[in-house]
């Protein structure tokens, strides 16, 4: 069958995509293996955000006597959060596939798709064809070799979201963004948990002094963190798993009910065929893409997870902007992307442009600002003043490298910085701008009046 546009996969740039080109007139195949919404809606952010608003909730019901309010003994109903979970899952889902299916112009093919040339993908029992091919496959738990892990029942963070009951004791092999948001998770709900981290630290893209803030936070709500742990193998126990680590020196067991395998994600570009389109990939699997997101094969793109430019949601549906202006003559590339992100620990971790540790490796002449949120009267009012601010700016040009918000409102509060960074404005717009009191953005322009050059 004859198409306008072949997309393979649903995700959070194959669905506005679908949709813009269909829009125009196109006839569009939309290729999708399982739920249509992709690893966003389905196991990603919408799910884990709804369990992490939940483990919250659970959280500040146990603080509320420090706030004075008398609640009683607080218990988790495990099986409703994970109801609440899904039905949040299913309502995004359901608004996603009813404008799908509503768009006469869009046909989903429900079937894993694959090349068998440039121009030409399979899907099930249908052959497709169209000059302009799309892929936005996505990527998938990794799983690493680990001695004995096959024989266990162990968990991604895709499968612990079909969990019945709530863990005993969850041991997570990996010390990452999706590892420590479950950890502090279902530590709340109930479970004891054990993180074994194979690095000297946990969070390896941060600044030392952040992931050591996160691991005072989390070591703080009773979750046992170890560090440099190399995990040697797993087994089967007689509560569950056994996993057995080399940790300070000396070998130790660690027995749990649970083990989930947090240990970062891999493209699922090996599952495409890509050799038989002549389509590149890098040392890691990842599509390789130019500034606009075109591969190296003529009329093929490679869009969100699958290309290795960003993996977070909000880059994904960037790289379908990006693909549309380029259609409509526009020249929006990927290079012009201020990299930004969030970690959902709470407090949470809002991060924009180049680290200190990036900053120093460049060698930039720069600026460096740091506050904790305890100096922030509205932390100190909600009593949540775990965190800090760290801005870095250029000393000559006067503008924003970079920023962490680690703390309360964190994740929101960094837009200010991505936007500043964006128009190309000296901090000292920042600083000259009345912040409402008492908020925490509050703090950024009193900060920006305190840089000091950071030291070489």
């Amino acid at each position: 069958m004859r198409y306008d546009a072949i997309i393979i996969g649903s995700g959070q740039a194959g669905v506005p995509l679908a949709g813009a080109l269909a829009g125009r007139g196109w006839q569009v195949a939309l290729v999708e293996r399982g739920d249509i919404g992709g690893t966003c809606v389905n196991t990603g952010c919408t799910p884990t955000k709804t369990l992490v608003a939940s483990a919250r909730a659970a959280h500040l019901a146990r603080r509320g006597a420090d706030f004075g309010v008398q609640t009683g003994p607080v218990s988790v109903d495990f099986a409703r959060v994970m109801a609440r979970k899904d039905e949040v899952v299913r309502r995004f889902r359901g608004g996603i596939e009813k404008r799908l299916q509503d768009n006469e112009n869009v046909t989903i093919v429900r079937a894993e798709g694959h090349f068998e040339g440039p121009h030409r993908v399979r899907a099930g029992d249908d052959v497709l064809e169209a000059d302009r091919v799309y892929i936005n496959a996505g990527a998938r738990p990794n799983v690493p070799p680990i001695p004995g892990l096959d024989d266990v029942p162990y968990l991604t963070n895709t499968s612990i979201l079909d969990l019945a009951a709530l863990p005993d004791h969850l041991v997570i092999i990996g010390g990452g963004y999706i590892g420590l948001e479950y950890a502090q998770a279902f530590r709340r709900f109930g479970s004891q948990v054990t993180i074994v981290e194979r690095a000297a630290r946990i969070m390896g893209r941060e600044d030392r002094d952040i992931a050591e803030e996160a691991l005072t936070i989390l070591r703080g709500e009773g979750i046992r963190v170890l560090l440099d742990a190399e995990t040697q193998r797993v087994a089967r126990g007689a509560g569950g798993i056994e996993i057995t680590v080399q940790h300070d020196g000396a070998g130790e067991t660690i027995a749990g009910s649970h083990l989930l395998v947090a240990a970062g994600r891999r493209p699922n570009s090996d599952r495409l065929n890509l050799d038989a389109a002549g389509i590149a990939t890098d040392e890691r699997g990842y599509i390789t893409v130019d500034d606009h997101l075109q591969t190296n094969v003529p009329g093929v793109w490679a869009l969100g997870d699958v290309n290795g430019r960003g993996a977070f949601t909000h880059t994904s549906y960037n790289d379908f902007e990006i693909v549309r202006d380029n259609l409509d003559g526009g020249t929006r590339a990927v290079s012009d992307r201020i990299p930004t992100y969030a970690v959902y620990i709470d407090p949470p971790l809002g991060r924009v442009g180049m680290s200190e540790q990036q900053v120093r490796e460049a060698g930039r002449k720069a600026l460096v600002g740091v506050k904790p949120m305890a100096h922030i009267s509205r932390a100190i009012e909600r009593d949540e003043t775990a965190g800090f601010i760290k801005v870095l700016v250029d000393a000559e040009t006067k503008l924003f490298l970079g920023a962490a918000v680690f703390g309360i409102g964190g994740d929101e509060i960094v837009h200010t910085i991505t936007d500043q960074m964006a128009a190309q404005a000296p901090y000292t717009v920042m600083q000259n701008t009345v912040h409402i009191h008492p908020t925490v953005a509050e703090l950024i322009p009193t900060l920006l009046g305190e840089l000091e050059p950071l030291d070489s």
